[in-house]
């Protein structure tokens, strides 16, 4: 005879974790019970908090939600497609509202600016992101593109990619920016080889790179403060 799945409800009223967060806020909650709450139900051996904390401790820690696939996690004992799915909407949901949070008419006025844009999109992710800030003449951001995804310690683009996506969108000008997985952003020769080629391709076309940000974790580089450009 099939057991029932363990409920949030079945713990103890101090272990609930959506009691603790109507009563003291999200903020309040860990990681395991913010996930446990998505999840809903634990297995038949354990609550959903108790699942929680071995999805986290199995994949490595919070960090590594946003690269796992759908079929990494459904590979987790007592997560199926249902929890699967729940947790990666969570996560495409957390993403849109960092981007969600800024103004259309954000003007990139130095590369800090730029790296408060970007940081918390690219600084946990395991592979290299290559992304562009295209602007108009009085440096508002008009657009934004992830142009190439590469592998742990490479992202390779080519300028005509990035001056075909500026000149799709009628940018005056462009601030490209990559992430560092190992979490130092030190430009790399490749990257100020790369931001030669750019800077060079955009003088041709007409349309200036105005800075390449090297995003680490939690700290970042600009090619341009650097004289690397």
């Amino acid at each position: 005879m099939d057991l029932p799945q363990y409920l949030l409800r079945d713990l103890p009223s101090e272990e609930r974790p959506r009691e603790r967060m109507m009563q003291y806020g999200a903020g309040s909650l860990s990681h395991a019970e913010l996930l446990a709450i998505l999840f809903r139900t634990g297995t038949r051996d354990e609550s959903a908090v108790h699942l929680a904390h071995r999805v986290l401790s199995s994949i490595g820690g919070i960090r590594n939600l946003v690269d796992i696939s759908l079929d990494e996690l459904v590979k987790l004992r007592g997560i199926g497609p249902a929890k699967a799915l729940q947790l990666k909407a969570g996560i495409e949901l957390g993403q849109r509202l960092a981007k969600a949070r800024l103004p259309e008419a954000q003007v990139i006025r130095s590369p800090r600016d730029a790296a408060d844009i970007l940081m918390e999109q690219l600084r946990y992710l395991q592979k290299e992101h290559f992304v562009c800030l295209f602007l108009n003449t009085k440096n508002h951001i008009i657009a934004q593109e992830t142009l190439s995804i590469g592998s742990l310690n490479s992202s390779i683009v080519h300028p005509r990619e990035v001056f075909r996506a500026a000149i799709k969108c009628s940018s005056a000008s462009v601030v490209c920016a990559h992430n560092h997985p190992s979490g130092d952003p030190t430009p790399s020769p490749e990257d100020i080889r790369m931001t030669e080629r750019l800077c060079e391709a955009g003088e041709i076309v007409g349309i200036d790179v105005l800075d390449h940000i090297v995003i680490g974790d939690g700290e970042f580089i600009s090619l341009k403060e650097q004289g690397l450009m």
